[in-house]
């Protein structure tokens, strides 16, 4: 089962890697899983603006650094994005990378850990929005690191253990669903 995490975040100083390491580390604990971060930050792919859409282009995709990221996302059989909330919703860059792709995603899982305001609740909200678009089956557990958890740890004032700690019950949650679904889907697309 190969698994990708997806870091949702590229701005300087983000805390999205450290969350992603923690996931990653998570997985690590399950046989037969191959588990792998895909970091925005090494596709730096420019704006969608083509005249097409993936859904409907017979072409090859025009930029290098979408057809690495298209790459790494048909390679994948399950989803864990990692997503910070901005301003009531998910990142730009990372709305931007989904756009860019759409057969490599549909009938995969995904799911979410979000950190922030109300645990990124808003901005999961509006990716599972997007991942039903892209035909993908966003699963229903998700793990929320509130803002009360999540703020005093970036500011240094909190202990990063103790949050993960707190999160580790709706991480097995969400990763027994992700898994489960992975396993269906995964038969389904063979």
């Amino acid at each position: 089962m190969n698994i990708k995490i997806i870091v949702g975040s590229t701005r300087e100083g983000r805390y999205a890697d450290k969350v992603a390491a923690w996931v990653l580390k998570q997985f690590a604990k399950h046989q037969n899983i191959s588990a792998e971060v895909v970091d925005l930050k090494d596709f730096d792919m420019p704006f969608f603006d083509q005249p097409v859409s993936p859904l409907y282009n017979q072409n090859p995709y025009p930029h290098e650094s979408v057809v690495r990221f298209t790459s790494k996302i048909k390679e994948g059989d399950a989803f864990v994005i990692i997503a910070p909330e901005y301003n009531h919703g998910p990142t730009a860059v990372l709305k931007n990378a989904m756009d860019w792709v759409y057969h490599e995603w549909n009938n995969k899982p995904v799911s979410f850990v979000g950190y922030g305001s109300v645990g990124a609740a808003r901005a999961i909200e509006q990716l599972r929005l997007h991942a039903i678009e892209l035909q993908m089956a966003p699963i229903r557990n998700a793990v929320h690191i509130s803002g009360e958890q999540y703020f005093p740890v970036y500011f240094g004032q909190g202990n990063a253990d103790e949050m993960f700690a707190h999160a580790e019950k709706q991480n097995d949650a969400m990763m027994e669903q992700l898994l489960w679904w992975a396993e269906v889907l995964k038969k389904g697309r063979n």
